[in-house]
């Protein structure tokens, strides 16, 4: 079996991960409307992975939340500087400067079967390599007119095939596709 990469995230209605400034206080809002006993499947998705791949803006973002939300869960950060990685995080939080490419073989031979690839820069240069498997994509019913976008330009198109849809109560809508490779 090989290593298969997936994305779990949520957007507003118009495609943005963030606001401009990163800012994240729309999901924070629209989280409240979220009973408590529901989480969208992350639990469930968190407990499928390995490990997760993010860029050094959604890390940096994530530490600046509070606590760390992904326990013991290895987190590889990718940036081509060093970054600071707190004594607490030391044994979760490595830094990697490799090509998505390079990283992928990688942790293929390291025996890992599942990576979560998070933040909007990270997800683009993997799909743009062709090594996401699947993406699972929550639409927040706000629009933010200007933002971070999930995706960016592309070099050809990427195909998808939904495989499933849920609608929440609350106004979350979210929905699975999974890659189309071309050999």
């Amino acid at each position: 079996m090989s290593l298969v990469l997936s994305v779990f995230i949520a957007t507003s209605l118009d495609g943005f991960i963030a606001r401009t400034d990163g800012e994240l206080d729309w999901l924070d809002e629209a989280g409240t409307a979220v009973p408590k006993d529901e989480d969208c499947g992350y639990h469930a998705f968190m407990h499928s992975v390995d490990a997760l791949v993010m860029g050094r803006n959604t890390y940096e973002k994530v530490r600046s939340l509070g606590k760390w939300p992904y326990g013991d869960k290895p987190v590889i950060v990718l940036s081509s500087n060093a970054i600071e990685i707190p004594e607490e995080l030391a044994q979760m939080v490595s830094c990697s400067s490799e090509s998505p490419k390079a990283l992928y073989e990688r942790l293929s031979q390291d025996g890992l079967k599942r990576l979560y690839i998070d933040g909007g820069i990270t997800i683009q240069r993997f799909l743009a390599e062709g090594l996401i498997d699947d993406l699972t994509i929550t639409v927040i019913p706000v629009l933010l007119g200007s933002g971070i976008p999930l995706f960016g330009k592309l070099e050809k198109d990427i195909l998808l095939r939904h495989t499933a849809t849920k609608a929440y109560d609350f106004g979350f809508v979210q929905s699975t596709y999974e890659v189309i490779k071309h050999p």
